[in-house]
């Protein structure tokens, strides 16, 4: 790990400015990620500013019957509460479905959503890649491709988005807020919160330089059975090969999100009006632009055959 300097910040203002003004300096919260991107030099922040002190933790409700999660809120505090574990049943599922429970207990709502890409390509320093060395070529193209994303690509990157949870904020509307250094405010749809590659895959999210989110809303709850169904390689500790995130209702209508799928939580919204057809009707039209590897191709079937056991799921509930 490179030598760094460190603050801690007073104010999400002040720490929004102090990132900005600042050449190579990045935000530090609970560093599930980052530190271990750090260790590997695949991030080399020459200044951290530390954000744990700025009162982000709490839980409250919103005027319109919704709840507002503070930015520096647990993933254990956040799938333990009360009123998600009532109202949101698949943002609960889905953080459970992540990490340790030691890792639960330092990652932030905010930084589960700003995770980076597990691709073994973006890891290995000794491979060209694109998300993390602008213009170098992307090794997973024509490489091993079993884990990575099977639509929404592009030429410069075929990386998947990691998270569990930002696959449920997905199908529950979400809305990330920010800051930026000036103290201006803005909150940002949780469907335009994540970029797909382009030719700019080294950008994983819409945020300006030195913006910090402070909250993430969740609009009032919709009821419905919800169901987080993740498809990995082995028990615990693993990352999705393929996730859905379902709120289905009595009369089979419902949404739904998936994960493992694509450089962003994956979601048409065009397409659940299939939704009391089947799995079948709707993965045919969510995965109709797929392009597939052959290491990959499995993905599509799977994702059908997930979302066809969690409208099961639901029908026997």
């Amino acid at each position: 790990m490179r030598s760094f300097t460190y603050t801690r910040a007073t104010t999400p203002s002040e720490a929004a400015a102090e990132v900005a003004g600042m050449p190579g300096a990045m935000f530090l919260a609970g560093g599930t990620n980052l530190l271990d991107l750090m260790k590997l030099e695949i991030e080399t922040p020459t200044h951290l500013v530390d954000v744990q002190d700025l009162k982000l933790d709490r839980i409250e409700k919103t005027d319109d019957g919704g709840l507002r999660i503070g930015a520096l809120v647990s993933n254990t505090a956040l799938s333990a509460d009360e009123r998600v574990r009532r109202d949101y049943g698949v943002l609960t599922r889905a953080i459970q479905a992540g990490a340790s429970g030691q890792l639960r207990n330092k990652a932030t709502t905010a930084g589960n959503l700003l995770q980076r890409t597990r691709c073994p390509y973006f890891y290995d320093t000794n491979q060209p890649c694109n998300k993390r060395k602008p213009g170098s070529g992307c090794a997973a193209i024509g490489g091993y491709s079993r884990q990575l994303a099977v639509i929404g690509t592009s030429d410069a990157c075929i990386a998947t988005y990691p998270g569990d949870m930002g696959v449920a904020m997905r199908v529950l509307d979400a809305t990330v807020e920010t800051v930026n250094p000036q103290g201006r405010t803005r909150a940002i749809p949780i469907a335009d919160f994540h970029r797909l590659p382009g030719d700019a895959p080294d950008r994983d999210n819409v945020l300006a330089r030195g913006e910090l989110i402070t909250a993430v809303t969740l609009p009032r709850p919709i009821g419905g059975h919800h169901v987080y169904r993740k498809v990995r390689d082995r028990a615990s500790y693993a990352f999705a090969l393929v996730s859905v995130a379902a709120v289905i209702q009595k009369d089979g209508s419902g949404r739904v999100a998936f994960g493992g799928v694509a450089p962003k939580p994956w979601r048409i919204e065009a397409a659940e009006a299939a939704m009391p057809q089947g799995a079948k009707a709707v993965a045919t039209q969510v995965f109709a632009d797929a392009k597939p590897t052959h290491d990959s191709a499995f993905k599509v079937p799977l994702a059908m055959r997930t979302l066809a056991s969690a409208i099961s799921e639901a029908k026997a509930a």
